[in-house]
This record gives structure tokens, sequence and C-alpha cells, in this order.
């Protein structure tokens, strides 16, 4: 039976609509996955669902496995696991915190089950990765600094604040670009992942220019659209920037590559003309293959 969790319940309202936030605790035999994803050896999610309810979010598809009627954003299930990291199985290996939740969503400021795993992760021998789009990660600046090997991707795909507010729920676009200087400040090794580009929406060299200062590399990803998502982000584009909506109905419909070969031949020379260290994520399918 569903079980609510440190007592939070939450609402958020969305236009004239208030929902809660369904929140339960659930058993999982372990905590490390094998990871599918093309730059990571195993993945590490202390949540399933997320509360930033990104409007462009793969994960979502999570939720025909997690019994959940709730919509997207609205549920939150923390992972409650007796079996402690096996710190030996990643020696040597990669480890990727999250690849379909925010491990620094606002329930993280109760549950606290990032950080428990941080405690277990700071003695191992193995490269660790946390993406996010929240500032919360800076509460655990302590523990990140005993880690042996530990990079804090902070994803930014905008300047726009406006833009940000009606693509998600997470931290501002200026709270995380201080969190990138923060972190940067106490020699933990940042990367301003910018996820997902939106086609003439995110300007790369604006968000470069403005933060080049305390990030140690870029990764660029581009906007990938498929299942329900697609037609949200469709119907955006279609609402909000009418102009955009030939060239979004060109890649997505028709499945012309040209913008992000275009795009890429860009971002590459700008980087090295530049001197910035850099990895370009536009070909997943066959990066996955190769790897």
């Amino acid at each position: 039976m569903a079980e609510y969790v440190l007592g939070y319940q939450r609402k958020y309202t969305n236009k004239s609509k208030s929902m809660d936030i369904k929140v339960n605790k659930v058993k999982t035999a372990d905590l490390l996955t094998k990871s599918n994803l093309p730059a990571s050896d195993y993945v590490i999610n202390p949540y399933v669902g997320c509360l930033h309810a990104c409007r462009y979010c793969y994960a979502c598809f999570m939720k025909r496995f997690s019994g959940h009627e709730e919509p997207w954003g609205y549920f939150i299930d923390v992972k409650q696991c007796d079996k402690p990291i096996n710190l030996k199985k990643i020696d040597g290996k990669s480890v990727f915190m999250s690849s379909v939740t925010d491990c620094y969503n606002p329930l993280e400021k109760k549950a606290l089950a990032t950080r428990a795993i941080l405690e277990q992760l700071k003695h191992a021998s193995c490269e660790l990765t946390i993406t996010t789009k929240s500032s919360l990660v800076l509460r655990d600046i302590d523990i990140l600094k005993e880690c042996k090997n530990v990079i804090v991707a902070i994803s930014i795909n905008t300047l726009d604040e406006k833009f940000k507010a009606e693509m998600d729920r997470a931290s501002t676009i200026a709270e995380r670009i201080n969190t990138l200087k923060v972190l940067h400040e106490n020699g933990i090794k940042t990367v301003l992942f910018m996820s997902p580009i939106f086609p003439e929406i995110t300007d790369f060299k604006a968000i470069v220019e403005s933060t080049k200062e305390y990030v140690d590399e870029y990764w660029f990803e581009n906007l990938n659209l498929r299942g329900s998502y697609k037609f949200t982000i469709m119907d955006y584009i279609h609402a909000k920037r009418k102009d955009l909506f030939n060239l979004y109905s060109k890649i997505y419909y028709k499945g012309d590559n040209s913008y992000w070969e275009s795009l890429e031949k860009e971002i590459s020379e700008y980087c090295q003309k530049n001197k910035i260290s850099h990895k370009i994520f536009f070909h997943h399918e066959k990066i996955r293959k190769n790897k």
C-alpha cells in the first residue's frame, strides 16, 4: 500500500489548478543499476519520479512502471535499500546520478536519500558524476569535497528565466549559475550540461560566455522528442513560437537532421577556437552502439 513519507505533501499550482504531490517509499534490492547510458557503467536513482516536472523529460516513461495514476511531476517514490552499495563492484568504474530522476528534487531536503548515498560513495574509487537542475546540491559540499573523483553537472539550456519557468519547476537559472560558481570555488569539478538544446531558442554561445569562468567542461545534448512529450513540446512551439514551428516540424516530423549537423559543427569549431573543453551528445544511438 502507498505510504506517505516524512509527512511531506506539497501543492503545486498549474495555471488555475492545484494538485497534491503523492509521496511513497518503496523497497529496492540494490541501488546500483547497470547503465545503458553512453558515458557511464552504473547509475543510481534515489527516487522514482521527479518533482521538477520538466515538460521535455524523456524519463516520464517511468510512470507506466510505477503504478501511479498522477501526472508526471506530481508523484515521487523514495527508494529504501537495506543493502549497502558494493564499493568493490564500482572500483575503477563510472557511476552516474541520476538517469531518470533528479537526485536533488525538492523532497531531498527532508528525505536525505541522496545524502545517505553520498556518505557511502565518498569512500569509493569510482568516477562519480552528479547531474541536477537544483542548487540544493550545495548543501552537500562537505561530502563532495571528500569524494575521490566527483563531477557535478548543472543543467542549463537557456538564460531566459521566463522560458525556463515554462519548462520546469527546478532552481532558477541565476541559482544554477551561482551553484556552478560556488562548486568551482570549492575545488569541485564542474560541468555545464546544456541539455536539451532547443533549436533556435538555446543560445549556446551566450550561455558559455556567461559561465566560462567557473565551468571546467561543457556537455551539449540536443532536444530529442518522442512519446507523449513530443506533442507537448510541439504544441508549445505552435502556441508560443509559431515562427519556429516549420523548423521543428522539419526536424521532428520529417526526420531532417541537417539542423543538428550544422549546429554540431558550429559548436565544435567555436569550442576549439576558444579552447573550451567539451563533449557533444547528439547521436545517442550511435554512441550507445559503439559503447
